[in-house]
């Protein structure tokens, strides 16, 4: 990889530098993590093996929780390591490995969320035109695109990182590398790049979230003409839809559209949406929806009664 400094390598400082504290952040990081490899792996079995939830929007499901899964596993795994480690080294390689890896599906997830807020757009507004619109060859199509869109954003950013260039200290004051840490670093005016930093991630963070929140208020208005079955069934989609994408975008976009300042509270705000939100996301779509729950309950039967024939 093209390095454009004479570092060879970072020392993260990690959550704490309290003994004490670091076993708490062992645990309680580990906790989240397996929960959320295990919660979003179920999530992603059950669809693929129950025929109840073939609709488009337990589709672009399978793919947020596969996303969720990756994003996650960009920082926990080193996070949990480096809570028992007295140094905490990062190659300069690795770091930018790291970058690529959290804006990628970082990325990811925010499109796969448009995609779903698309969705439920066109079933709950367009109901007699979602089968022809929403078929399966247009959802693989916009999935395929998604996944362009995220490579497309996480090389820019990798290219900005390693256009960065370090001469002096290797300490980052963060648990993972990303952008504005490493701009505290370089040995460069980064007023430029950190404006590219905001433009690019913070634009794609506030458009984003606006255009979800408009797609969410039009769904919303639209249910006023639906039966209260219908209403009740769509607002509880709509609602986890929306504890979601708030869990998600609020935390981003305090971090990615200010100056270039940094906050005691920053580190946290990151593991709320790294790490944090992935261990959420399938408990509130499983929880809020009962297609989801029963298709679990019968996966889980069906195992059962097929070991106890065995």
């Amino acid at each position: 990889m093209w390095q454009n400094s004479n570092i060879t390598e970072f020392i993260l400082l990690g959550l704490t530098q309290d003994p004490l504290r670091q076993k708490m952040v062992f645990l309680i990081i580990l906790i989240f993590y397996v929960g959320t490899v295990v919660g979003n792996t179920l999530v992603i079995v059950t669809i693929k093996s129950s025929r109840t939830l073939e609709s488009p929007m337990y589709y672009f499901l399978l793919y947020l929780s596969f996303a969720d899964s990756c994003y996650s596993t960009s920082t926990a795994p080193r996070l949990i390591v480096d809570a028992l480690s007295t140094k905490k080294v990062i190659s300069y390689n690795e770091c930018m490995t790291q970058i690529f890896a959290l804006h990628l599906f970082g990325c990811m997830e925010i499109l796969v969320l448009i995609l779903m807020a698309a969705d439920r757009y066109v079933a709950i507004c367009k109901p007699l035109h979602y089968p022809r619109i929403m078929r399966r060859q247009v959802c693989l199509i916009l999935i395929v695109l998604a996944w362009i869109g995220s490579f497309m954003h996480s090389i820019s950013q990798t290219i900005l990182a390693l256009r960065l260039p370090f001469c002096g200290p290797n300490l980052i004051d963060h648990y993972c590398c990303d952008l504005q840490p490493l701009f505290k670093l370089a040995c460069t005016d980064t007023y430029l790049s950190n404006l590219l930093l905001v433009t690019n991630n913070g634009a794609i963070c506030l458009v984003s979230l606006t255009i979800l929140m408009i797609s969410y208020i039009v769904i919303l208005r639209s249910l006023r003409n639906h039966s209260a079955e219908g209403r009740k069934k769509a607002l509880s989609t709509c609602t986890s839809h929306i504890i979601v994408v708030v869990l998600f975008f609020v935390p981003c976009i305090f971090i990615y559209t200010r100056p270039p300042t940094t906050f005691p509270m920053d580190k946290m705000v990151t593991v709320f949406y790294t790490i944090g939100t992935p261990f959420l996301n399938p408990l509130i779509y499983t929880l809020r929806n009962a297609e989801v729950k029963n298709a679990m309950r019968n996966l889980w039967q069906g195992k059962t009664t097929s070991e106890s024939r065995g």
